[in-house]
């Protein structure tokens, strides 16, 4: 019956030690896991105070989001649970970053318009100087133009899923 017992008492510390082991085990995954979701907010928190300011940065940083969303699920799902949104980007903040673009084209647009108009006005007594002032007007337009309408576009292509 020693034997038995001594059995019993030696299993029952096996057990005992395994369990002790298993939940040391499950701790070390969970601070991973905290590890790792905390180590993409802080990756991303430059992203989304650069895209508040300047919203082609969200064409850099989107796909990442995505490409790092499909490789650390679990994390962004974290992430999107403490933030009651789409981490880092929300749809709305895609959205809000395309009519941000847009005002700030409209702005430029307005501001290139007077500029050059007051400039004309100075070079309307040398037409070779008048002449200058037209076509550098006309490039710089079109080239601000083509950023606007590839940027815009991309960001519009962010916003579909």
């Amino acid at each position: 019956m020693l034997t038995f017992a001594g059995l019993l008492i030696g299993a029952a510390a096996v057990v005992w030690a395994a369990t002790l082991i298993a939940g040391e085990l499950r701790r070390g995954r969970e601070e991973a896991a905290r590890a790792q979701t905390l180590a993409i907010a802080r990756a991303f928190a430059p992203a989304i105070a650069t895209v508040q300011n300047d919203p082609r940065a969200l064409l850099t940083w989107q796909p990442l989001a995505r490409a790092m969303r499909s490789l650390f699920p679990d994390a962004f799902a974290a992430l999107d649970r403490a933030t009651g949104a789409t981490f880092p980007f929300t749809a709305d903040r895609i959205q809000a970053a395309h009519a941000q673009w847009t005002a700030d084209w409209l702005a430029w647009e307005r501001a290139h318009d007077a500029e050059y108009k007051a400039r004309a006005a100075e070079a309307q007594s040398s037409p070779s100087r008048h002449e200058v002032v037209e076509r550098e007007k006309l490039e710089t337009y079109q080239r601000r133009y083509e950023e606007y309408i590839r940027v815009a576009r991309a960001l519009q292509a962010l916003g579909t899923p």
